[in-house]
């Protein structure tokens, strides 16, 4: 609690607006959420178009889906999907970085080449193809699967770089003579020197993620059933809502992505900054 205390009283504004942003949509997501509601995905023909009221909040779509509980719905998603790709991909980009540049010889030219071939592959129409494949069956999971096969390669060359710097220090030669094995010198005398790293790359794979998620959906490759923040601004799109007037169907997910990825963005940036700061010390 004091190392907490002490980084919050020498954090920046920026990282403490970035915070506050980012536990307020966390809050939106996973805890007004449990909060008991009707599915939102179910139609109500006979409540279409309502104005915003205190059983709706936020009106209600076209097909008398409550506004409300959708952005409730899609943001949670949509932060489940891209927690889910950044830690598979920060994972394996770790783990393929630090082997290949501790081991190096013929596995760090093996799983550089396989890195490089995912970084020179462009993704988007790699998942445009896929979810075309998979149209209607995709899950929340098996979206960040997909959104995941491409978003471990730039971590692991990040990584591949700082091991085969750190691999050089003094107190890894020590290990490496004292009999430790590579797995133990990986785990214990490198790795914890890249957490903060890890942390930050974290951070930003959410961010890229939702922002991937988002343009598949609004290309209308996303799957029907998934509520998300892109599925909701298309669906919205799809019936005219800014042309017939009904703002908040389309705005509120519009308004929500643009203060989410900005929190995140601040919170980020926030958090490099102080990072910067403590060193310098």
């Amino acid at each position: 609690m004091a190392a907490i205390g002490k980084m919050w009283k020498h954090s920046t504004v920026r990282l403490k607006i970035g915070f506050f942003g980012v536990v307020f949509f966390l809050f939106l997501g996973f805890v007004v959420y449990l909060v008991p509601h009707d599915d939102p995905t179910l139609f109500d023909m006979w409540n279409v178009y309502a104005p915003p009221s205190r059983d709706h909040f936020f009106g209600t779509t076209a097909l008398g889906q409550d506004i409300f509980w959708l952005l409730i719905n899609s943001i949670r998603n949509s932060i489940i999907i891209g927690v889910i790709v950044a830690t598979i991909g920060t994972t394996v980009g770790v783990l393929v970085g630090l082997t290949a540049g501790y081991l190096g010889g013929k596995t760090d030219r093996v799983l550089s080449a396989v890195t490089d071939i995912f970084l020179v592959i462009p993704s988007l129409p790699v998942l445009i193809l896929f979810t075309s494949l998979v149209q209607g069956g995709p899950t929340t999971l098996l979206m960040a699967l997909a959104i995941a096969i491409f978003a471990w390669a730039a971590p692991a060359r990040q990584m591949r770089s700082m091991t085969l710097s750190m691999r050089e220090r003094e107190f890894v030669h020590t290990a490496r003579f004292s009999g430790e094995n590579a797995f133990k010198i990986i785990t214990t005398q490198i790795l914890p020197y890249s957490l903060t790293w890890t942390l930050s790359n974290f951070m930003n794979a959410v961010l890229v993620a939702i922002g991937m998620e988002v343009t598949l959906a609004i290309l209308g490759l996303s799957p029907a059933t998934l509520m998300s923040l892109g599925n909701m601004m298309r669906v919205a799109q799809s019936y005219n809502a800014a042309l017939l007037g009904h703002w908040f169907w389309i705005g509120a997910p519009v308004v929500a992505s643009v203060f989410f990825f900005v929190s995140l963005f601040m919170f980020i940036t926030g958090y490099n900054d102080y990072l910067s700061v403590k060193r310098g010390r």
